[in-house]
């Protein structure tokens, strides 16, 4: 019997209500065209100044050498802000991420997304009738006006207005923490979205809470899982979301890599579960990662925890040290990988024709609000 649910074979079929934009309006071209590195640079060279393209860390190398700036996912989008001159600003990364940068860039630029479907599981966890209903629970449990929420960078438009207009903060993994003292200075609680593990890191490991002081909140469940009782306990209130790929690292990925390469440094971004960064010997955001990497010493080893495409890159450009991926089992971001050669040519060469395809545009009211959240963010001391 076939249901709404029923799993499809592998290779026939497909769901269109999951695999939103997977087809590109118009033709991309083949992905094995060898003509496809020179296609684009000419479509770029064409645009000019009128083009500016960012490509986050964890892009692919074939689509990261035609980034005119690379970093993580809020400095891409203050990038884009900076460079007013440029109408088409073309986001080699994922939904959320073009979403920020169109709150942030003006009404005369238009931002463009190679392929629709490069989403984020991790923000994909939490819808904005998810997070309401939430707030209702928080309300009837008699709580609601102690919690301040703050959301991950790595959530949906829809998300950050829903926190600027409850009086909360956006934060990225890098300031995480001031963030948390912001929110703790003027509640006595928080609600933390979407990724569980990035707050109970930031809490426990570095604002001095305990675990018991965190409680995780399940949309799927009625009213979340969780206790009138436990809600009201509770310090932290962490949504129960993660990332894909730093979420797959475990506690036997450590010990395995210390076994094998003797005398490695881990090093972990802080969305991994809370056993894996308490086993690690370092903690830290994209960027940090990046950093740490480029200023060891020759002759070191590192097993990092993060997304291939970086580590792999890294480990390029530093043949002098030893980097390796901290799972043997080989773990790319799937939404990030979507945007590829032939989805980058397309965009670039129908820009070129004058034609603005996949543009990313958030409504005025949820911009104005998600705006509030960014601006407390860069308010932060």
């Amino acid at each position: 019997m076939t249901t709404g649910s029923s799993l499809l074979i592998l290779g026939q079929g497909a769901d269109p209500a999951s695999e939103r934009g997977v087809s590109c309006p118009g033709e991309l071209p083949p992905a094995s065209d060898p003509a496809l590195v020179e296609r684009a640079r000419a479509a770029k060279a064409a645009l000019g100044d009128r083009l500016f393209v960012l490509g986050h860390h964890y892009q692919r190398d074939e689509v990261i050498q035609f980034a005119d700036v690379t970093g993580d996912s809020f400095k891409l989008a203050q990038e884009a802000a900076a460079r007013p001159q440029a109408p088409y600003i073309v986001f080699c990364g994922v939904h959320f991420m073009a979403e920020s940068a169109d709150i942030l860039t003006s009404a005369d630029q238009q931002v463009v997304l190679p392929d629709l479907a490069a989403g984020c599981s991790m923000a994909d966890m939490a819808t904005y009738d998810q997070v309401e209903e939430c707030w209702e629970v928080l309300e009837d449990a008699g709580i609601a006006d102690d919690v301040v929420p703050i959301t991950y960078m790595n959530s949906s438009a829809d998300i950050k207005a829903f926190v600027g207009r409850h009086g909360g903060v956006v934060c990225t993994s890098s300031n995480a923490r001031r963030a948390l003292e912001w929110a703790f200075a003027k509640g006595s609680k928080v609600l933390f979205l979407p990724d569980q593990h990035l707050g109970r890191n930031t809490a426990v490991l570095e604002m001095g809470l305990s675990l018991d002081d965190c409680v995780v909140y399940s949309p799927n469940r009625p009213d979340g899982g969780l206790s009138t009782a436990e809600l009201r306990d509770a310090t932290m209130i962490l949504w129960r979301g993660h990332c894909s790929v730093h979420g797959r690292f475990s506690l036997d990925s450590v010990n395995e890599v210390r076994a094998r390469i003797p005398g490695v440094n881990v090093l972990v971004h802080p969305e991994c579960r809370h056993e894996v960064v308490r086993a690690a010997d370092l903690i830290g955001s994209t960027e940090y990662i990046i950093r740490t990497i480029d200023e060891a010493p020759a002759g070191t080893a590192w097993a990092v925890g993060t997304e291939l495409n970086l580590v792999k890159r890294l480990a390029g450009r530093h043949p002098d040290k030893t980097v390796v991926f901290l799972d043997r089992t080989v773990c790319f971001c799937s939404t990030m990988n979507r945007i590829d050669l032939p989805h980058l040519v397309w965009s670039l060469e129908s820009l070129a024709q004058g034609e603005v395809v996949n543009q990313i545009t958030v409504e005025a009211e949820t911009a104005h609000y998600a705006r509030v959240a960014l601006d407390r963010m860069l308010a932060l001391p």
